[in-house]
């Protein structure tokens, strides 16, 4: 009976696919792209091996791809029906509870159970990996924090895996609003594995929650070799690197990285790389710059997936492109399908509460926004604004709902809502142009023509800064 590197029994498991267990558990903390090839020779080598068939599992579902979870669900379904999962050993078992219980569209439960792995087995990388994944597809920051911190007293200061952990560790702390100690660890995650992208892409978020534009664009530049390559979160990181650009207010910088990066017709309309699309050509709109063109043909990649009710994240950036492109009638499609599924589908399923609670509300918002129903999107907003991250993503990702909500106050006359959302976000970020740049908008509104020169100063004298580093 083998073993992996930290003594959890890998049942029915032969010395080979030990060996590529452990190279795809590598290059999953890592987000190499062998992690797929890795997971199917380990398959390939022992087929009745469980943890095998677990790490295929989640790989179908760590994408939020629908097609690739319905292939998952068959695949692990088929292992199960012809297995005799008796003799598994208690961590293998609840491996594949979890796994099963993912697949049968219960992330929440799949999230609990991986979490009893982890106070039973902290040094189960597996299960902190893909638990850690869950938490973030939820937006549940504190277990984000929790769910790391808490295993890692048991993990040696030389284990090789400490230090993709400590990246974990430092996007559960950001998320959790530690924001100095989680560049603290995310600095030590990278400084033990300079091609951590997931620890790069935690310090990155730092910055862009304190306003430090200047010195993410710093970091990124500086570590360009890292992480803009042979990653699965290339793309997103330079997603990142656009933020800051739009905040120094470097329009060509951003339609740069979009075009080289994000979307272009190499893309290969992946969801996760597409919502980034989305996510960043909506701040675009919601400052009225046209970038027409780009808009027709993401919503083309996004009409091309022909996505069903999977994920409800997925879903708002699908909108976001198709308002952008002018096709609201497939925003509207959309919207429908949903809700129809909502009255077929069941609550242990859940996304069902993600997209009745948070995807249908948001969708509707937004196309209310391209009809130019300002009043409307206040309306859908305003209640479920503090609520936003119980359907996946990060703070900043999730920003380009809040700042939805603000143009659409401002835009409604809403100037009482508007004050007050921008004195949240300003407060909360003082360094943040966009934030100065709206409350020059409204007091252009209010005839407040002092406080919108001095609110357009800040502005500006703020983005200098990233500007200067941009060159």
């Amino acid at each position: 009976m083998e073993k992996d590197r930290h003594a959890h029994v890998l049942s029915g498991t032969s010395d080979e696919a030990a060996r590529h267990y452990e190279r795809a558990l590598d290059a999953l903390l890592f987000f190499r792209a062998e992690v797929a090839d890795e997971a199917q020779a380990m398959v390939a080598a022992s087929p009745d091996s469980a943890m095998a068939h677990v790490f295929n599992a989640y790989l179908g579902l760590l994408g939020t791809e629908e097609k690739d979870a319905a292939d998952a669900r068959r695949s692990f379904g088929a292992f199960r029906a012809a297995f005799d999962s008796s003799g598994l050993s208690p961590r293998e078992t609840m491996h594949a509870a979890a796994a099963e219980s993912w697949l049968d569209g219960d992330m929440l439960r799949a999230g609990q159970i991986l979490g009893e792995i982890s106070t039973e087995f902290p040094r189960d990388a597996l299960a902190l990996a893909v638990g850690h994944q869950i938490d973030f597809f939820t937006g549940d920051a504190p277990r984000l924090r929790d769910r790391i911190g808490g295993a890692l007293s048991a993990w040696d200061s030389d284990d090789p895996h400490l230090g993709p952990l400590l990246g974990m560790y430092a996007f559960g702390l950001e998320e959790a609003g530690h924001y100095g100690q989680a560049e603290e660890i995310g600095l030590q995650a990278v400084g033990r594995h300079p091609r951590d992208v997931w620890g790069i892409h935690a310090v990155v978020h730092t910055y862009e929650m304190r306003g430090m534009f200047d010195q993410g664009i710093r970091y990124l530049d500086a570590r360009t070799e890292d992480w803009a390559d042979g990653n699965y979160l290339s793309v997103h990181n330079a997603w990142h690197y656009a933020l800051y650009a739009l905040e120094a207010g470097s329009i060509e910088r951003v339609l740069g990285v979009y075009d080289n990066t994000l979307h272009n017709e190499a893309s290969q309309a992946v969801a996760m790389e597409l919502l980034d699309a989305s996510a960043l050509l909506w701040r675009l709109l919601l400052v009225d710059i046209d970038v027409e063109s780009r808009w027709v043909a993401l919503a083309q990649a996004w009409a091309g997936r022909k996505d069903g009710a999977h994920y409800a994240f997925n879903d708002v950036h699908a909108v976001m492109a198709y308002v952008g492109a002018g096709r609201l009638s497939d925003a509207e499609r959309l919207v429908k399908e949903r809700e129809h599924w909502l009255d077929r589908s069941g609550p242990t399923v859940s996304n069902h509460a993600m997209t009745r609670e948070i995807g249908v509300p948001v969708c509707r918002a937004l196309i209310a926004y391209g009809q130019h129903r300002y009043a409307r999107v206040v309306e859908l907003l305003a209640p479920i604004r503090h609520h936003l991250h119980t359907f996946g993503g990060s703070h900043a990702q999730r920003d380009a709902i809040q700042r939805t909500l603000v143009e659409a106050a401002i835009r409604s006359g809403r100037h009482d809502l508007a004050h007050t959302l921008l004195s949240e976000r300003i407060n909360l970020r003082p360094i943040c142009p966009y934030n100065w740049r709206a409350r020059a908008r409204l007091a252009d509104r209010l005839g407040d023509t002092a406080q919108a020169e001095s609110a357009r100063a800040r502005a500006e004298e703020q983005a200098a800064a990233g500007a200067a580093v941009l060159g």
